[in-house]
């Protein structure tokens, strides 16, 4: 039973391909490369297909946060869609949640740009949404990592091309 949903959007000026490459494929060493000073590693256990679970170890200057282990879902290139069920270990929503599911969409948005849309929905323990600023932190959460991404990529724009 879902009992909350957040939406929100992003404009990234990085091509739809690159982005995609960088950050939905499952090549953990382009991405973790891309989000320096944010994760510190990446390690997934599986193929990399649906099912697999994917460790993240966040920098410890990033917050409460240290660790996101994520399972794959499904993921269509052609579509650009990838969705995924989160477990927080550590920080302060951790303890709160009983589920969560991401789906993130990749859209372009013109020559060089691209416009992420991402929806969370989940489920408290105690079954009650969660308050408007804790929505914002966990959709938050998710665009920073793509909004990191988007600054390597300006910064070095043929690294990965």
């Amino acid at each position: 039973m879902v009992v909350g949903r957040v939406t929100d959007e992003c404009p990234v000026a990085v091509p739809l391909e690159l982005l995609w490459k960088v950050v939905f494929t499952g090549d953990v060493s382009i991405f973790t490369k891309a989000c320096v000073g944010l994760v510190d590693a990446v390690e997934v256990d599986g193929d990399g297909g649906p099912g697999s679970v994917t460790t993240m170890k966040l920098n410890p200057a990033v917050g409460d946060a240290k660790v996101f282990k994520t399972r794959l879902l499904a993921r269509d290139a052609a579509a650009r869609v990838v969705k995924s069920e989160l477990v927080v270990e550590g920080g302060e929503l951790a303890g709160q949640m009983k589920s969560q599911v991401s789906e993130v969409k990749v859209v372009p948005a013109g020559e060089g740009a691209t416009v992420v849309h991402m929806t969370v929905e989940y489920e408290r323990v105690d079954g009650a949404p969660l308050p408007p600023e804790d929505e914002a932190k966990i959709v938050q959460g998710y665009l920073s990592l793509i909004k990191k991404v988007e600054e390597y990529l300006v910064a070095h724009p043929g690294e990965f091309a």
